[in-house]
């Protein structure tokens, strides 16, 4: 009888375990695909909004060459804090036309996280 107790509480400890496990495994996937998905809405904001100018890699179009637009992968924009970039989007700055009414404020910030992002593409 002891015997049969110890081995159904094994059983039971090994089953708890291996649901726990699972449950880890699933949240680390889920997080991962959360962090993937929150990419896909900043390129497709840059793309609309930025590209036309700053080009699909930050480096400027033909007509944002022309118009003397920084290269967002540079020392020099890289460098410029947060809130300055932000500013720059929501208010606009030379010939760059103000977003701050056709963007949120998290639109305006996931787009600064994405111009960090294209430092490591040059």
């Amino acid at each position: 009888m002891l015997l049969r107790m110890n081995r159904d509480s094994f059983v039971c400890t090994c089953a708890i375990l291996i649901v726990f496990i699972a449950e880890i495994g699933l949240f680390s996937v889920s997080s991962a695909q959360a962090r993937s998905a929150q990419a896909v809405p900043r390129q497709a904001t840059f793309q609309s909004k930025c590209a036309m100018c700053h080009g699909p890699d930050g480096a400027g179009s033909e007509v944002g060459k022309s118009m003397k637009v920084p290269d967002l992968r540079s020392p020099e924009v890289q460098k410029l804090p947060d809130a300055q970039l932000a500013q720059v989007i929501s208010d606009g700055k030379g010939g760059m036309p103000p977003f701050k009414s056709s963007l949120s404020e998290d639109q305006i910030h996931a787009l600064v996280t994405y111009i960090r992002s294209l430092r490591q593409k040059k």
